[in-house]
């Protein structure tokens, strides 16, 4: 009888594929096991397997597996279930799941290889000087690849002078699968075997009488492995015998020391002292027991916590519960310059039991993090990470907590699947029968409707840490200092008077402006001109740090130019204002002060965030400036002053978040200040003092926020009431995208009517030379989902099967903002 087994291609492909296997193969391979399978003309993949059976395919012939990769599973059961539910729910296929679940060392594809032809006549002089070159290549090594040959030639087309080789019988071309992941060693040395008698050891010490270092460097070791009994690296010993690296090679060219290599860990925790628990106080205590309780009969809790009330210390005693009771803890966030301050406050209580997981991590640190979670090691029971962390191979998932769990970064927008990971996160919960927790000062309105309608429980804790008061927040009328000539730059005398005492009292500043670079319009007073992007549809931003003119949309730079592109005239002023220039006219204003930026252009680096972070906290930094990094829940001691340059360019956004966004931005980046004893204090500049939004952060008011934006939701038809599904066409062609988005439109109100949006272009129409168009797709509470996406697939598979629209792509986002 014969066998097969069902494969995910990391491909975005909807169906699974079905290869054969021998009988053997069969009783060996097990769901979640790497095979290496041919796809295509020619092309060697790595795929999942997600079933083993005996049924073949009956529209194709199902070709053989080039071989196992894998001696035990590396996707849990679990996995598959959650992979094929993301994929069903956020429209996308499983091996666009498959990509963004697996490391990308564990994807290993197959290179072009070129080999020369055995036993091959060939007429040298018939050969053009670059195929001589690879011939004679060829002959010294036994394969190339296509990057190697391209090195050699130095040419960046080496496929017509492959394909003439291969015409002319020299060559011949394989597909190679090769492995991406390299284990990190380290040099070990140890005495040679034959040293191991007396006798032996004191001639050595003899003969090396002549050579000093050498003779130190074996003491050296007598004396380490006397102590330790561990194993000894190269670079300890040559640090502690003072030796040179040459010294050491010697002796082991001398056979005296022998060298050998042990595998690392590449993401490990540096030690140190553990510290003992914070006393909750009774706030925190009441929270704790509220949020226990009612794990007894909910799955999921929403803790409402205004900012510094001590959630994270909540957070760690329900941590501790869950992994004495052996289970592993999911600590989610939403950005990684969280993790910096995070890590060391959990690494204090839990050791090493920590272990992190996000895009700033190396491809081999982040397969090394995955098998440590998929051993259910020591190292890996509570796993702090950003939204990709969801895809880990959990094993006994027992608690889940979402910190700032309102936050936008949690969505995944580009490229598919674009899943929100909290609400991802609930339904792995849910899976693993784990308990999850979310946390925010400034819920998410959905998150907060379902615990106002008992989907979730809910637990407040509104009393700061310590009984701090919470910051006091004044709001400055720039459009009447402007008019009375009181400002100066982008600074309002109360905000400079305030900076300036603040740092008197050798205290720190935060200034958050929600925008990078120096100023987002470089404009010709003369004819009105401003340099615009060639590949989208924005000006470019002037970032002064480099005099370069910026694209942020596709990356297009040019240098600052003298003077209008247009009429020539050199009248150019900047309009609007980014992080770059607050620094700028801080500089002016304050220039005895240290001054910090932490926005995207600073924190590049893997170490970015951690550098700007402990700088700040340790005093090195009096103000910093930034953009919505600085909100995401980092706790500084010392901040009496927070200062919002800027609310309107917040406030002013097409979207229907838009107020929602503001005031959790604006509550949090306040919730910087004021976190000791001493009461902190916020200035909000803004043009409209009177906007409902600024007085409700004026008076922390969650519940007039949430009750307002919760009737006009109801009033427009948005979520929580209506679920959302944008549909997105991009295309080169402008004429095709404008057809294609009036075809699928008028498709889809055929079946939903009045609830399609659209199509309309959106705030930015052109990036990279594609255009957008967008359809906005509403569904009712009362209509099935599930019955509305197989209606809306059906209708996207006739579109694409439409010849005149094959070019242009469709991006289905569900849950969009």
């Amino acid at each position: 009888m014969s066998h097969f087994i069902n494969v995910i291609l990391p491909l975005p492909l909807e169906n699974h594929f079905t290869y054969s296997v021998s009988q053997a193969e069969a009783e060996f391979l097990k769901p979640g096991m790497r095979v290496a399978v041919p796809f295509g003309k020619s092309k060697v993949y790595t795929g999942i397997v997600s079933a083993v059976h005996q049924e073949d395919p009956k529209i194709y012939e199902a070709k053989p597996i080039e071989q196992i990769l894998d001696k035990k599973a590396l996707v849990t059961g679990t996995q598959l279930k959650f992979w094929s539910w993301i994929a069903s729910y956020y429209m996308c296929t499983e091996g666009e799941v498959l990509r963004a679940g697996l490391p990308s060392a564990f994807l290993l594809e197959s290179e072009t290889v070129v080999q020369l032809l055995k036993k091959a006549e060939i007429d040298e002089e018939k050969l053009t000087d670059d195929e001589f070159l690879l011939f004679e290549a060829l002959q010294r090594q036994s394969s190339m690849k296509i990057k190697e040959i391209i090195q050699l030639l130095d040419k960046k087309t080496v496929l017509p002078i492959i394909n003439s080789l291969v015409e002319k019988k020299v060559v011949v071309v394989n597909q190679e699968i090769y492995e991406q992941y390299k284990p990190k060693l380290e040099r070990y040395v140890k005495l040679h075997s034959n040293y191991s008698e007396e006798a032996a050891m004191h001639q050595l010490l003899d003969d090396l009488s002549r050579a000093p270092k050498q003779r130190e460097v074996i003491f050296t070791l007598f004396g380490i492995s006397a102590k330790d009994k561990q194993p000894i690296k190269v670079s300890t010993l040559s640090e502690k015998s003072k030796a040179s690296a040459g010294t050491i090679k010697s002796l082991i060219d001398k056979n005296v020391l022998e060298e050998y290599h042990l595998q690392t860990q590449r993401v490990q925790y540096e030690g140190g002292e553990l510290a003992g628990r914070v006393k909750l106080n009774e706030y925190q205590q009441q929270a704790l027991n509220e949020i226990e309780k009612s794990f007894e009969t909910e799955d999921v809790c929403l803790l409402h916590g205004i900012t510094s009330s001590g959630k994270t210390e909540i957070y760690v005693e329900l941590i501790e519960k869950a992994i004495s009771n052996g289970k592993q803890v999911l600590y989610l966030l939403p950005e990684i310059a969280l993790t910096t301050q995070l890590i060391s406050r959990l690494q204090n209580y839990f050791g090493e039991k920590v272990i992190v997981f996000h895009s700033k991590y190396s491809v081999n640190e982040r397969v090394e993090v995955y098998q440590n979670v998929l051993g259910n090691s020591e190292k890996a029971q509570i796993i702090v990470g950003v939204r990709s962390s969801i895809f880990l191979p959990f094993q006994d998932l027992g608690l889940i907590v979402v910190d700032e769990e309102h936050e936008s970064t949690f969505k995944q927008y580009d490229p598919a699947p674009r899943y929100n990971a909290r609400d991802a996160a609930i339904v792995l919960g849910l899976m693993h029968k784990a308990k999850i927790l979310l946390g925010s000062a400034t819920p998410a309105l959905e998150s907060y409707f379902n615990a106002d309608h008992s989907k979730y429980s809910l637990v407040n804790l509104n009393r700061r840490f310590g009984d701090v008061l919470l910051p006091e927040i004044e709001i400055v009328d720039i459009k009447e200092k402007h008019r009375k000539k009181r400002m100066k730059g982008h600074f309002s005398d109360r905000l400079i008077e305030e900076v300036r005492e603040t740092l008197k009292n050798k205290e720190q500043v935060i200034l958050f402006q929600n925008r990078r670079g120096f100023s987002p319009i470089l404009e010709c007073n003369t004819c009105g001109h401003s340099p615009q992007c060639p590949n989208c549809d924005v000006s470019l931003t002037f970032h002064s740090h480099n005099n370069q003119l910026r694209c942020h949309y596709c990356g297009y730079h040019m240098a600052l130019q003298k003077k209008c592109m247009a009429c020539g005239s050199p009248e150019l002023s900047t309009k609007g204002f980014g992080t770059e220039k607050v620094e700028t006219e801080l500089k002016a204003l304050f220039p005895k002060h240290n001054i910090g930026r932490m926005d995207l252009d600073t924190t590049r680096g893997k170490h970015g965030y951690e550098k700007i972070i402990s700088a700040f906290e340790e005093g090195q930094i009096d103000i910093l400036i930034g953009t919505q990094m600085l909100t995401k829940g980092l706790d500084f001691r010392n901040v009496r002053l927070v200062g919002i340059m800027n609310a309107d360019s917040l406030l002013n956004f097409p979207d229907f978040r838009a107020h929602e966004r503001s005031f959790q931005l604006m509550l949090q980046v306040a919730g910087r200040a004021g976190r000791t004893q001493k009461r902190g204090l916020v200035l909000i500049q803004t043009y409209n003092p009177h906007h409902q939004i600024v007085q409700q952060v004026s008076t922390n008011n969650y519940q007039e926020m949430y009750q307002e934006q919760l009737d006009e939701r109801r009033q427009y038809k948005y979520p929580p009431f209506y679920r959302l599904v944008r549909i997105t066409l991009k295309g080169r062609d402008y004429s095709r995208v404008n057809e294609g988005a009036d075809w699928l439109a008028t498709s889809l109100k055929n079946s939903f009517y009045e609830n399609v949006l659209g199509p309309e272009f959106p705030p930015v129409a052109r990036i990279r030379n594609e255009y957008y168009k967008n359809i906005l797709l509403k569904i009712p509470q009362k209509q099935s989902i599930s019955k509305t996406k197989i209606i809306v697939g059906k209708i996207l598979q006739t579109f694409r099967a439409i010849g005149s629209y094959r070019s242009v792509k469709v991006v289905v986002n569900v849950d969009p903002y």
